[in-house]
């Protein structure tokens, strides 16, 4: 088995009391909305035109919109790693999406904290809804073994392409949806009962402090939606209605959620962060792409790859009275930040052998600049393992462990055009610095392309195919 020596030691975690921080304002509630391949330019806040998206739209304007926002990495599983373990995907034990049969994913390991376990430690009650991707429930992985109190939705990212399947999960029993065949449309539209049980949830936590790390599987494909709106009278393709559709719903669902919020009197003492678990998903010259522009803003790359168009999603947060209303932030930030900073919200001084990669973004949120840092680091281990680090304004691409390395400067180039490692050599090397420091060995995540090979399509053997 893999060693993770930056990790804490599962014992350490299991004996660990959470150590509050000295008497300070309520815990405040936090909600984490990551919404499967949502990019920028899906969002009218971000220059979408033809989806609409008010509910998002009005959050940018009561909260603090971030353009320079990075998710874990590139594909689900990994993504969600990150942003739940506080790891960048270097030191993260999950690196690519790694299915298996019968059912699921390669779960987290036990000696591996969420934040949701952090955050239960303080007395805040957790549910993880939508879509989990990092465990069966047999397993380590399972999310009532990783700090949940309740699940509720698909447990497989495979099992997830369908929006009408034949069962989901309620805790870790399986119960049927009759009628659905798990093809095409049927009569039970799983978002529906995940929006309600998200709605009933936290109805029910009103008087205590809670975690909602709400997973929603809109708008990933398969594009399948039970009712297309206004866009049913577009002169569009069906695919491109549908996904049309699925943005909205979406908008609407997160607008449901924080009206509820109002209603219950939580605005002021709940913080809600929106974010894609990747930046575009689309080719600009596929049949979304074309139709949309959904890689706005002239950045370069989509899914799969580790492009600034990849890696920065849409991500917004709102607190009213605390988050800036009608900020735009260009500071950068990433997924491995949110674990830091849930403890500190939450009153909770981590264990100094408790090592995570990221950096409160407390201030940051409340209209202070972003932390200071030497650099940002990711890895993706799908069809071929690929490294990215950002130092300053520096970004460094190597798409493959025998590829040369590539450097752009985002300042001057963000669409990463212009590629400088010929005139910067030193630059060059110090991204092969945190390339190599940076990369914890793991025999199931292997930079060396052979060795890469060996273990990839075993991967997919065993899944049948990957997200």
């Amino acid at each position: 088995m893999p060693r993770f020596p930056r990790l804490l030691p599962l014992l350490a975690f299991l004996a660990f009391a959470a150590a509050p921080l000295p008497a300070a304002a309520p815990s405040p509630n936090i909600i984490f909305i990551l919404s499967d391949d949502l990019a920028q330019g899906d969002l009218g806040v971000y220059g979408q035109r033809l989806i609409r998206t008010p509910r998002l739209d009005r959050m940018a304007r009561e909260g603090t919109r971030y353009t320079q926002a990075y998710s874990g990495t590139t594909v689900c599983a990994p993504s969600r790693a990150s942003l739940l373990t506080g790891l960048h995907t270097g030191h993260a034990p999950i690196r690519g999406n790694w299915e298996l049969q019968p059912e699921g994913q390669l779960p987290l390991p036990a000696e591996t904290p969420t934040v949701a376990e952090v955050l239960r430690r303080a007395g805040y009650a957790t549910a993880a809804m939508g879509k989990w991707g990092m465990g069966m429930f047999d397993t380590s992985g399972s999310p009532l073994r990783k700090g949940f109190d309740h699940f509720f939705g698909y447990n497989c990212q495979r099992h997830a392409h369908s929006y009408f399947p034949t069962y989901l999960y309620r805790d870790d029993r399986r119960f049927e949806l009759p009628g659905n065949t798990g093809t095409g449309v049927g009569p039970v539209y799983a978002q529906d009962l995940i929006q309600e049980n998200v709605l009933r949830w936290v109805r029910a936590q009103r008087d205590r402090p809670f975690f909602l790390y709400y997973a929603i599987t809109l708008p990933h494909s398969r594009f399948e939606i039970n009712d297309l709106g206004d866009y049913a009278r577009e002169p569009w393709t069906d695919q491109q209605k549908a996904y049309a559709a699925m943005v909205t719903r979406l908008d609407r669902d997160i607008g449901q959620l924080l009206d509820l919020l109002a209603e219950l009197g939580l605005d002021g003492r709940t913080l809600v962060m929106t974010a894609g678990d990747n930046g575009s998903s689309f080719d600009p010259d596929s049949e979304i792409g074309r139709r949309f522009n959904q890689a706005s803003n002239g950045l370069r790359g989509y899914k799969r790859g580790l492009y600034e168009g990849a890696l920065r999603q849409a991500a917004l947060a709102r607190w009213p009275g605390v988050v800036p209303a009608g900020r735009v932030s260009d500071e950068p930030w990433a997924f491995w930040d949110f674990l830091p900073t849930a403890a500190e919200l939450a009153g909770v001084r981590l264990p100094a052998d408790h090592r995570t990669d990221g950096r409160s973004l407390v201030e940051f949120l409340r209209g202070g600049p972003a932390p200071r840092r030497d650099f940002f680091y990711w890895e993706l281990h799908e069809q071929r393992p690929l490294q990215a680090a950002r130092f300053g304004d520096w970004k460094a691409v190597r798409n493959a462990h025998d590829q040369p390395i590539e450097l752009y400067d985002l300042a001057r180039d963000p669409g990463e055009r212009a590629n400088l490692a010929a005139a910067h050599p030193d630059q060059v090397a110090r991204a092969a610095t945190i390339f190599q420091s940076e990369h914890t060995p793991d025999p199931r995540w292997p930079l060396d392309r052979r060795s890469a090979a060996r273990q990839l399509p075993a991967a997919k053997k065993k899944a049948g195919g990957t997200k």
